[in-house]
Order: structure tokens, then C-alpha cells, then sequence
């Protein structure tokens, strides 16, 4: 058993935690090992469910890539809450895994995408006759088991009703939202946001390429491969972000990391897809600096926690 305050005789350990498929780090974690080891901070990969980690022995357990947690989530939020130093937190872990936070933020006055919601159980009703819409799971990770319907096609229909049936026979709940077009022509802005002397602090923007081209048919892999290039975030959407994080539950102070997703809604102005404050990838490979920042917002939770 490692002394949980080695901390004080030697480096902080810190774990990165990934899922097996991912037992080295996804490559963009991987950027931040350098600047980690220069803050004299000795940071190591550590799988999930692995039973052999002793999570005591670390003085932060960073979430990073255990991206296959989507079909467990009662075990992945049960496992978050046993952990010593977990961030972001177990709270925010069991909150920001189901996407009906989103129902959440709406109601506070984030602009976010419409979402219909259908609990396992309920009948498939399609929202219009014609339109494209996104069929996904509440709890999902990757762009898994996403897939996208234009309702004025009675086959397309039909796969829909098929894909929340899918998602009804495993008890899971479906999310069904109007499908951007702003997406294929803008993409997707997402706002990357990390711990600084002051607090969460805006650090960079990337932009995704549109990646739903159809109906889901099934499982494919861990997630759904992205054109990732950096972008310059507007006023406009940093202002939403910020309205954004101003109402996550217990603040932003315990958060070392926070993603905002936006696409522009029918009138071009910015709105909510997602908020990712458990696995989000950060794309620091893309951002000039990005990985000493991640190291930096390490240092900074280790040392409140000294």
C-alpha cells in the first residue's frame, strides 16, 4: 500500500484514468505527460474498473478517456463516488452522465437544443412529418448509438421508431432533437475551459467536422471518429458558455475542466448540444500551450488539496 501522502516525501501521484481499450491514454492525454513530469508531478494511466488500483494511493485521480462506461453507468457513478480526490467530482460525475441535465439548464435560461425525451417503456410518437432530427441515448459517450432521420422518409421513420425500441429494450432513456444544418456548414465550436488561479478560465476552441450521416444501425466502435481543426471562439459564444457554467450545481470552482458544445440554432445564434465535465477530450493537441495549461490546472487542485 502506497502512503496516500506521499506528496509530502516526494512527487504527487496522480492517476489518468482511461478504460481498457485505452489502457495507454487516448494521444491527446498523452500531450500532457511531459508537462505533468516537468511540475515534478508523476502522473500514470489506471484503468477504471480495473480491481487491482488502489485509488488511496493517489492524491488526484484525474478522469480522462474511460469512455466505455455508457452501458454501466449505475457502476461507473457507484465506482466515482468511492474515490479519494476525484475530479471532477463524484456530484458533477452522477449529474453530468445523463444528458437530462440538459432539461436542467434549459430551464435556467441556457439556450439549448430542443430535446424530446422518451423514458424506456413509452411509445415512439415521430415530433414532425418532415425535418431532420438525431435520435440518441440520455447516457451515452463517443457519438454511440447516435444516429440522424429525416422524418419525411417512411423508411427513415421506421429506422427511428427501430433505434428507440433499441434504446427502450436495454432501459434506456432517448433523446430526439432537431437536427442543426448549421453543423454541416459551421460545425461544431466546442469551448474548452480549465483551472486557473482565478477559477475555470477559458483556454481554447476547436472546431468538429458534422459526424452523423445517417440512421444508427447498431454498435461500431468506442466512438465515432472527428475532423477536429482549432477555431477562435466569438464573443457571442463565450458569452452562452459562460451563462452556461454560471448554473452548474455546486459551482465551478471544484471543476478542473469543462467543455461547452454549441452549433448554431436556426437563427444563427449559438446553442447549448452538450456540456461535458466528466470525459470530455480536451483537444490540447490543437492549441498552442493547451497541454501546460492542463498541467498547470492539475497543479493548482493538487495544491488545494495539500
Amino acid at each position: 500500500m502506497t502512503d496516500h501522502h506521499q506528496s509530502t516525501r516526494g512527487e504527487p501521484r496522480v492517476a489518468l484514468v482511461t478504460c481498457a481499450e485505452l489502457a495507454d491514454l487516448d494521444p491527446d492525454d498523452r500531450l500532457v505527460l511531459t508537462p505533468l513530469a516537468a511540475r515534478g508531478i508523476a502522473a500514470e494511466a489506471a484503468v477504471w474498473d480495473d480491481p487491482g488500483v488502489d485509488w488511496s494511493s493517489y492524491d488526484l485521480v484525474v478522469l480522462r478517456s474511460p469512455w466505455d462506461y455508457a452501458l454501466r453507468r449505475d457502476e461507473f457513478v457507484a465506482w466515482a463516488a468511492t474515490v479519494p480526490a476525484l475530479v471532477n467530482p463524484a456530484d458533477v460525475v452522477r449529474w453530468n452522465t445523463d444528458k437530462r441535465y440538459l432539461a436542467e439548464l434549459s430551464a435556467a435560461g441556457v439556450p439549448t437544443v430542443p430535446t424530446f425525451w422518451i423514458e424506456p417503456g413509452e411509445s415512439w410518437r415521430s415530433p414532425a412529418d418532415s425535418g431532420e432530427y438525431v435520435v440518441k441515448p440520455a447516457v451515452s459517450a463517443g457519438s454511440q448509438d447516435t444516429g440522424r432521420y429525416d422524418l419525411a422518409d417512411p423508411e427513415h421513420r421506421e429506422l427511428a421508431g427501430a433505434h428507440v425500441r433499441r434504446l427502450s429494450d436495454a432501459g434506456r432513456v432517448t433523446m430526439v432533437q432537431p437536427y442543426l444544418t448549421a453543423v454541416d456548414t459551421e460545425g461544431e465550436t466546442a469551448l474548452l475551459f480549465l483551472a486557473g488561479p482565478d477559477g475555470l478560465t477559458f483556454s481554447h476552441a476547436i472546431r468538429k467536422g458534422p459526424m452523423l450521416t445517417g440512421p444508427d444501425l447498431g454498435p461500431d466502435g468506442l466512438y465515432k471518429g472527428e475532423e477536429i481543426t482549432a477555431r477562435t471562439a466569438t464573443p457571442t459564444q463565450l458569452a452562452v458558455a459562460e451563462k452556461t457554467l454560471a448554473v452548474v450545481p455546486g459551482g465551478t470552482n471544484q471543476l478542473l475542466y469543462a467543455r461547452v458544445d454549441l452549433i448554431p440554432g436556426p437563427d444563427g445564434a449559438p446553442v447549448l448540444v452538450e456540456l461535458e465535465l466528466t470525459e470530455p477530450s480536451l483537444f490540447v493537441g490543437h492549441a498552442e500551450g493547451a497541454p501546460d495549461r492542463v498541467a498547470d490546472a492539475v497543479a493548482i487542485h493538487l495544491a488545494r488539496r495539500g
